[in-house]
């Protein structure tokens, strides 16, 4: 199975910080290699993967504002579209706009929706609705009237989280300083309990920061301390009493809710969106809807409320058991095997693909295209001869034990019964066109002797 993965690029993927969609793509492409699946990950260049990279982008155009976000975009999507022939499906993680692609390949895309920004898109989901499989990643966040093909929850790489028993004394908020995650509320709420309150995560609204946020920080009861890595976020994390996400808006998942749970960290969450699925609660955290109910779950400094009575270590085999970076992978395989099975096409093999240029009763033509590192069977022919002549890439032509190296513009003739094959050693694809002549041209003609595929 050939899979292209295309990431976002606003971030590096994974992402050095924040960038939750680059690190889905990054833990999903990373667990399909580890299951033996070629995935080629179309990604920003200073990507870091074990699978093939493509990048167009040289980086996130959010860590270097002097990229065009738009034009990078339009290079980036246009770039796996036009390969597209090479794969056997597209896993689209890029919104909705590589949509308006779909229709020009045979190669089915698989589109995981990471959330509708706002409701002025869905005419594009809807429109494409017939010809790509949509992924919801939380029940809740599933759009009324589009098709599904699954809903498969985030996983996380739970090596990444350290699980720490004994509760920290602070209050966490982590996520992106803006209205809707309610850093504003997560303010209150600390007030409210007496307890200190440490706020992670980039600024993504410049004047709700400054002023429904700043003012509030004193370094000491509110601190800010930045955007987090990897090695922090686990520290901030687990070190918390509970994580708070007091949000504004119907949350599709949640990364960080469950990487708080990861730690053993309760989560004290409003209930909108995706929440009943991601927290269990009264066991792993709680769900409420106000900051007045928020304050009573936590209590009150030298008061704890219902809060303290949670059990850590619930909160880690919840996400043992629900949110692994396997169980994700497993949704997904599970996925692309029902499309491939819905949209198997004749023209793919194991080695690449093919298109037919012209069929006659005398002769048939086709274009061939060789993946990188690939070759077709050792076969024979006892009805027909074939010419092959290389239009790109490098070519190692064996006939009846002889090898041939050919190039671009070179040609060889395949004399019928003659044992043969073709191989390309390159880096590149290789194309060359194939000419039959002969009374037939059925896959039945075809007599394979060698064979790395086991069609022999």
């Amino acid at each position: 199975m050939r899979v292209a993965m295309l990431a976002p690029i606003a971030w590096r993927t994974p992402p050095r910080h924040y960038g939750p969609w680059e690190q889905v793509v990054s833990l999903l492409t990373e667990g399909l290699v580890r299951r033996g699946v070629d995935v080629t990950l179309f990604a920003t260049a200073d990507s870091l993967t074990s699978a093939r990279l493509q990048a167009v982008s040289p980086t996130g155009y959010e860590e270097d504002r002097t990229l065009d976000a738009k034009v990078w975009e339009g290079l980036h999507i246009s770039h796996v579209f036009e390969r597209a022939d090479e794969f056997d499906l597209i896993h689209n993680h890029f919104d909705f706009l590589p949509l308006t692609y779909s229709r020009l390949t045979t190669t089915p895309l698989v589109v995981t929706i990471h959330g509708f920004s706002s409701e002025r898109i869905l005419p594009v989901y809807q429109k494409y609705d017939q010809t790509a499989h949509y992924v919801a990643i939380s029940e809740a966040d599933r759009a009324p009237g589009l098709r599904y093909a699954a809903t498969v929850h985030h996983g996380i790489d739970l090596s990444g989280f350290t699980f720490r028993e004994d509760p920290g004394e602070y209050l966490l908020f982590f996520g992106r300083i803006h209205p809707d995650k309610g850093a504003y509320e997560a303010i209150q709420i600390a007030h409210q309990t007496g307890r200190r309150l440490i706020m992670a995560g980039v600024i993504q609204d410049e004047f709700y920061y400054r002023s429904d946020v700043e003012p509030y920080l004193d370094g000491d009861r509110v601190t800010y301390v930045g955007s987090a890595d990897p090695a922090r976020r686990d520290e901030l994390l687990g070190g918390a009493l509970a994580l708070l996400h007091p949000i504004a808006f119907e949350e599709p998942f949640g990364l960080s809710v469950v990487e708080a749970m990861a730690c053993g960290t309760p989560v004290v969450a409003f209930e909108k969106g995706s929440m009943r699925e991601v927290i269990a609660d009264g066991e792993t955290g709680f769900l409420v809807d106000s900051v007045e109910e928020a304050v009573a779950a936590i209590g009150a400094a030298g008061a704890d409320g219902p809060l303290a009575d949670l059990d850590r270590r619930a909160c880690r085999r919840w996400v043992e058991e629900h949110f692994t970076v396997d169980r994700m992978v497993d949704g997904y395989l599970e996925v692309y095997q029902r499309v491939l099975e819905q949209s198997r096409r004749e023209d793919h093999r194991p080695w690449g693909y093919y298109t037919v240029l012209g069929d006659e009763p005398d002769n048939k033509t086709k274009r061939i295209v060789v993946l990188p590192g690939m070759r077709l069977s050792l076969q024979r022919h006892r009805r027909r001869s074939e010419h092959w002549h290389v239009v790109s890439g490098q070519a190692v032509v064996t006939r009846d034990g002889e090898e041939l190296p050919l190039g671009a513009g070179q040609s060889v003739d395949i004399p019928m019964g003659a044992a043969h094959r073709v191989a390309n050693p390159g880096t590149d694809p290789l194309t060359f066109i194939e000419v039959q002549r002969g009374d037939y041209f059925g896959e039945d003609d075809i007599e394979r002797l060698e064979d790395d595929f086991g069609r022999s």
